[in-house]
């Protein structure tokens, strides 16, 4: 087994997204299922190959998040995993607050 080479935890996280590849301009509308101070994991059935650059836009309840990304691992048919880039203090403040509540939920006695 491959030893964990990220630099902070990841938290479960449900959230719609829309990443738009810098390259092409094409966009994609995914699901993000897990969330860290310096990327999430992406749900994706066609995932962009490694070292792609795109906009990542995350979108939970009244709040959004917004950063440039790079894909850091692509898993055909399953997603991909994404660096953060250049987080404006604004989106690194909404970050927090919602990795907070992921890791409240998390730490949560499952009933």
């Amino acid at each position: 087994m491959e030893p964990e080479r990220r630099r902070t935890p990841r938290y479960p996280f449900a959230a719609n997204a829309e990443l738009v590849e810098a390259s092409s301009g094409a966009k994609s509308t995914l699901k993000v299922t897990e969330l860290s101070v310096n990327g999430c994991y992406v749900a994706a059935p066609n995932p962009f190959e490694k070292g792609t650059s795109v906009l990542l836009k995350i979108y939970k309840d009244a709040q959004y998040f917004e950063a440039r990304a790079t894909v850091t691992y692509a898993t055909p048919n399953q997603g991909m995993g994404m660096t953060f880039h250049d987080v404006k203090p604004f989106f690194g403040g909404v970050l927090q607050k919602w990795l907070l509540a992921a890791m409240v939920s998390k730490k949560a006695p499952q009933a």
